[in-house]
């Protein structure tokens, strides 16, 4: 059974569908893709977004589902507020399968990618309505309406995002200050883990990350262990792109405990 990929089309391919697919293959799935936006970009900026409609982004679907049901949903960039609606829609469908929602409101760049969605339609849509939500710093700061400067104030913010929504929330820690760390509250504790500063220039880390993310937890049925798994390999995956600057054409192979299961 495939992995879908919800989001946007990237064609210097270091984000979005193309990023996201490549991952669940390098993991061992098959790979579709559902296409919300297409844009106009480098590895650099976003020039332009061209939203799909929201009937299209459906269309897409029922037609990947009439091959095969799939195994787990990843979304990314809606691209407008309504294939939020319709996104969320599309998951409450489907609560028996993985679902890893990543809400994109920005580019690397700065630029907007969520057409007019809010914070609190973000919290609203996907209110019991994913299996872990996974913010950077200053997504989970709009969405927890507080600052998100340090592992303690992502904990917080993790925490209320759980209190909105009932949904699991792993804060990523790639832009802080000093050490990155990944911080995951279940709903019971909070769940760290470190990394190590690697200077790589890239953009798409947060797709791939939650990319990874979702194969792992496919994999394990445990979403701390599938953080924990997917932070180790995307660091891997970092650490060699750093020497180019892009992604190198083969990504690491999975962790080798992912395997055997």
């Amino acid at each position: 059974m495939p992995l879908v990929a919800i989001a946007g089309f990237d064609p210097s391919g270091g984000a979005g569908v193309l990023t996201d697919t490549a991952v669940f293959r390098t993991f061992g799935f098959e790979a579709a893709a559902v296409l919300t936006a297409v844009t106009a970009q480098n590895t650099q900026h976003v020039f332009r977004v061209v939203p799909l409609p929201a009937g299209f982004l459906r269309d897409q679907v029922r037609a990947l589902e009439r091959d095969e049901v799939p195994a787990g949903w990843k979304v990314g960039m809606a691209g407008s507020a309504e294939n939020l609606e319709e996104i969320g829609r599309l998951l409450s469908r489907r609560p028996d399968v993985p679902r890893v929602v990543d809400p994109v409101f920005r580019s690397s760049s700065g630029r907007r990618l969520d057409g007019a969605a809010s914070g609190k339609t973000v919290l609203r849509v996907f209110r019991g309505n994913a299996s872990v939500l996974t913010p950077n710093l200053a997504e989970a700061a709009r969405l927890a309406e507080r600052p998100v400067r340090t592992v303690v104030e992502m904990g917080r913010a993790a925490a209320v995002i759980f209190d909105r929504t009932g949904v699991p929330c792993l804060v990523k820690g790639g832009h802080l200050p000093d050490h990155p760390v990944n911080l995951l509250f279940d709903g019971r504790r909070e769940h760290r883990f470190p990394q190590k500063r690697i200077a790589a220039g890239l953009h798409g880390t947060g797709c791939l990350f939650s990319a990874a993310l979702l194969c792992c937890l496919v994999r394990t049925g445990d979403l701390a262990a599938a953080a924990e798994a997917a932070t180790a390999w995307t660091h891997r995956a970092i650490r060699a792109a750093a020497r180019t600057g892009r992604w190198p054409a083969a990504l690491p192979p999975p962790p080798a405990a992912l395997s055997r299961i």
